[in-house]
This record gives C-alpha cells, sequence and structure tokens, in this order.
C-alpha cells in the first residue's frame, strides 16, 4: 500500500518548578502587543512580514533591553488576533470595537528558549538575560523524547508559571483504501463502528457534569469569604475524569479502527449546536457537554496513528432513514423505526450508517469535481443493512 508523510504536532505542559518573577516581562509584552492590535486595527493589516516590516524598527528601538525575538512573535500573536477578531466582527459575534490582550501569555520562538527533556530543564531569554529553570514532568512526558521542539508559549496562572512547548512528529500516513468507520457523539455515550460491525459505549458524562455542577451551585449559594478555591478544586476534578473518559473512548477508537482495516474516520461536524434557542436546562446541558474536545483528542490520537479524520454534517443523521430517507418515527427509549420500509433500530447506529453513506457521497462526487447535493427526504440511495447483532 503506497503511503505519505504528513507532520502530526502535539502541545505539552509543563510547571515550572522555581518560583519566578517575570511580571515586568509579560506587562512590557503585552504593551507591546495592544500596541500591534492598535495598529492592525487601523491599518487593516494582516500579513506578518507587512507589520514586522512597519513596526520592528520603531519597537526595537523603544524596547531596546527585550530580546529582538519577542518583537517578532508579538507581531505573530498580533496579526493572529486581529484576523479572528476580524472573522468574529464579520460574524457579528464582536463584543467590542478592537481586541484587547489581556491574558497572561507570552510567545516563544527557538530563538528566545530551549528544551532538554534528557535532565528536564529549560532555558528562557529575558531583558536581564537568559534563566534557566526545571519542569515538572511525569511519565507522560517521556513520548516528546523522540519528537522536534517547535514554538512554546509561557502562561502565568496565579503565582505559577507553565511552558506549553510544541513538538512535531512524522508519521506515515496510509491513502485512502475505501473503508473507514463512523462515530456518532451523544451526551451520555458514544457509539462507532462501520457498516459490518458497531460498538456502544456509555460514557457517563452527563451524570459527572451534574454533579459537579450541582456542587458548584450549592458553593455560590452559601454566604462564604472566598470560594473560588473550592470552585478551582471541583473544576479541575471535573475536567480531570472526564478527559480520562475521554481518551479511553478516543483510544478504543483508534484501535477498532486498526482492528477493522480502515483507513478514514468519520466525525460529525457539530458546529453551532448551542446556538439553537431552547429551554434553560437543555442550554445548560449542552454548554457543559465538551464534544469538541472528545473529537480533537479522536483526531490527534487518529493522526498520530496515520489515519485520516473527515468530518461530515450531521443533520439529518439520526432523523433519517439509511434506506429510504423518509423521517423516522420514536419507537421506544432511543429506537426508531422507518414508516415506509419497516427498519427499526437503535437511532445512535442509524446516526452511524448516515454518516457513512454521506462521507460515500462526498467522495464520490469530489471525484467527479461536483458538489454533492443537500440531503432531503425521498432519495433512494444504495440500500445499507443494518448488522442486528452487533456489539452493544
Amino acid at each position: 500500500m503506497s503511503r505519505r508523510l504528513e507532520t502530526v504536532k502535539l502541545t505539552a505542559g509543563f510547571k515550572v518548578a522555581e518560583r519566578l518573577d517575570l511580571e515586568p516581562l509579560f506587562s512590557t509584552y503585552k504593551e507591546i502587543l495592544n500596541e500591534l492590535l492598535d495598529y492592525t486595527c487601523k491599518t487593516g493589516i494582516t500579513s506578518f512580514k507587512r507589520l514586522k516590516s512597519e513596526k520592528y524598527n520603531d519597537m526595537r528601538s523603544r524596547y531596546s533591553s527585550l530580546p529582538s525575538h519577542y518583537i517578532y512573535t508579538a507581531c505573530q500573536m498580533a496579526c493572529s488576533i486581529y484576523k479572528s477578531f476580524r472573522k468574529l466582527r464579520r460574524r457579528g459575534l464582536a463584543k467590542a470595537d478592537k481586541p484587547i490582550f489581556k491574558g497572561n501569555v507570552v510567545m516563544l520562538d527557538d530563538h528566545l528558549f530551549s528544551v532538554d527533556l534528557e535532565s528536564w530543564r529549560s532555558s528562557i531569554a529575558t531583558d536581564s538575560g537568559r534563566i534557566g529553570v526545571s519542569l515538572c514532568h511525569g511519565t507522560y512526558h517521556e513520548k516528546f523524547k523522540v519528537m522536534r521542539v517547535g514554538q512554546a508559549w509561557l502562561v502565568k496562572r496565579g503565582c505559577n508559571y507553565y511552558l506549553k512547548v510544541v513538538f512535531s512528529r512524522v508519521v506515515e500516513v496510509a491513502e485512502p483504501n475505501g473503508k473507514a468507520i463512523a462515530v456518532d457523539i451523544n451526551e451520555d455515550n458514544v457509539t462507532f463502528g462501520s457498516k459490518e460491525k458497531m460498538v456502544k459505549r456509555e460514557t457517563g458524562e452527563r451524570a459527572i457534569r451534574t454533579a459537579y455542577f450541582l456542587k458548584r451551585r450549592r458553593l455560590q449559594s452559601k454566604l462564604r469569604l472566598n470560594e473560588k478555591p473550592l470552585m478551582a478544586k471541583y473544576r479541575g476534578r471535573e475536567r480531570r475524569r472526564v478527559e480520562a473518559v475521554y481518551h479511553e473512548l478516543a483510544k478504543e477508537v483508534i484501535e477498532e479502527a486498526k482492528r477493522q482495516g480502515c483507513s478514514t474516520i468519520i466525525l460529525e461536524n457539530l458546529k453551532n449546536i448551542r446556538r439553537r434557542k431552547r429551554s434553560k436546562e437543555l442550554n445548560g446541558r449542552l454548554n457543559r457537554w465538551g464534544f469538541r474536545r472528545l473529537q480533537a483528542i479522536i483526531e490527534y490520537k487518529a493522526e498520530l496513528a496515520g489515519l485520516t479524520v473527515k468530518p461530515v454534517s450531521a443533520k439529518g443523521t439520526s432523523s433519517l432513514c439509511p434506506k429510504c430517507r423518509v423521517k423516522l418515527s420514536p419507537s421506544g427509549h432511543r429506537m426508531m423505526r422507518c414508516p415506509r420500509c419497516g427498519l427499526e433500530e437503535d437511532r445512535d447506529k442509524i446516526a452511524v450508517i448516515n454518516l457513512l453513506q454521506k462521507a460515500d457521497r462526498c467522495a464520490l462526487f469530489n471525484r467527479s469535481g461536483r458538489k454533492p447535493p443537500h440531503d432531503t427526504k425521498g432519495e433512494e440511495p444504495a440500500v445499507t443493512e443494518v448488522n442486528a447483532g452487533s456489539e452493544r
């Protein structure tokens, strides 16, 4: 089988062991970045090269004690922030007239820092010279020793500093072989598989999210001197419990794709799912649901395994019959029935079948150079048999 090479990037976070006083560096960087943002808003510049050519000399003369590459990285961040702001403004979602940088974050390139993962030490350039710091690490960080170091971000949270380093690795990606598995993500379960076999796993995420939501609400309802430490503790526990579930699920999805010899993983495009107005309770549950985080974990694990991830529109996947495209009717708990052909199956498995069919139709029209049609009721697609004996 022919293969191609691709570069996969991963970000690893390290807590700095020492107590540092880098407040002057952060305040100076924030001042430079906000001035560059003002300039980009006035001129409409989105090009890093143009912004650097017009502002570098001025900034370099005014901040001569600061290493020059801080100006470079500030120009990169200013262009990136302004591009994002401009997109939000076009969609009517911008909440201010211009972007203002308020975070305690400094972008570092390879001239401003270095990392030695054998001794777990890092060197960071400041206006008073380079400083060496020790990095807190665990067994998770061992895999990054064989990867190439890229840029990084120095983040300040309270009195602690964290170094977020980008690593890259070249992986072999198999050419598409026509085999794929689809992943249907729900609030409390995930169903994945192909036409031959499907697996359904209960996540318990809804119960975890609701339990910690009620804990936070009880804390906020009582008069306390300072509830922030307790809120942060429960917020961290909730995140770690859910992340553990996500990583186990993503690992199982990748293993199933390899077991079935698939080269592609189909994911739902759930963009803007939270914008629709619903009840207060349902809106709260959707806002607490971390579906995009689970998809991101699946994506990076798939890239490391040499698999291709393809997003497909989720519209109608759980409500249309995969055989005759007629709207399904409820037939019990999470069961759907087609009034035309009589198909009766779990709605999550129907969603997996529809996702696979959508991906096949998109691939067919991409090869022909035409745009795939929108899903409509009454279409006559290829008949797909649902495996009733697949694993629950």
